[in-house]
């Protein structure tokens, strides 16, 4: 069975008049994970910012505005678009309760048709980092994706020296499956990365 509890949410802040998923709050021992929110701003642009230098070596470059108010509000309408069209499903994470936001994960790249596959992102805030909540989250997303949404294939990848990633995904039940050269740009300069899938029937209590 589905683990986490599903409920419809309104996405605060920004109305895309009807989305054709509900957006979804997920419930685990420790965690929340929703949708973000207008009220999540300074919780968020706080936690990335003391995150920083945790964070940077790992992501794309940060634009200039990046932390500021108007550079959250166009997230939040481009997570109400995304959602709306089924292309990417944009969680925060917060330690059970809502208090405290953790960090954060998006289940994007959504392809529908013959290939039923979306591709998992996310970043923890240093201060929450190695105690295992990003697992929890990971854990609880790949059900909403298997279960809820129908994916039949959910995809990771991350640098190949970024052993923490390497350790979340085979925890979480991903499968290595090779090398892609060039693959994104991090820190300003194209990297390798290592290319992770898994499936339903994968091990980790996946399967409905």
């Amino acid at each position: 069975m589905f683990a986490g509890r599903l409920a419809p949410l309104r996405f605060l802040g920004v109305d895309p008049g009807g989305p054709r998923w509900p957006l979804l709050v997920l419930e685990t021992e420790a965690l929340l994970i929703r949708p973000p929110a207008t009220g999540d701003f300074a919780a968020w642009s706080s936690l990335r910012g003391q995150s920083r230098a945790f964070l940077e070596p790992w992501e794309p470059l940060w634009p200039s505005d990046d932390l500021t108010q108007t550079s959250y509000r166009r997230r939040l309408k481009r997570y109400a678009q995304e959602i709306e069209q089924d292309e990417a499903y944009p969680f925060f994470v917060f330690l059970k309760g809502g208090a405290t936001l953790v960090g954060g994960l998006t289940l994007g790249n959504i392809r529908r048709g013959a290939s039923r596959t979306g591709t998992l992102g996310y970043w923890m805030g240093a201060p929450h980092a190695g105690k295992g909540l990003m697992t929890e989250a990971v854990r609880e997303v790949c059900r909403l994706g298997f279960v809820h949404l129908k994916l039949a294939r959910i995809e990771a990848a991350c640098l190949e020296d970024n052993a923490g990633s390497i350790r979340l995904l085979e925890k979480t039940g991903f499968r290595r499956e090779g090398l892609a050269r060039s693959y994104l740009e991090i820190a300003g300069r194209r990297r390798d990365h290592l290319l992770f899938a898994r499936l339903p029937g994968d091990p980790d209590g996946m399967t409905a």
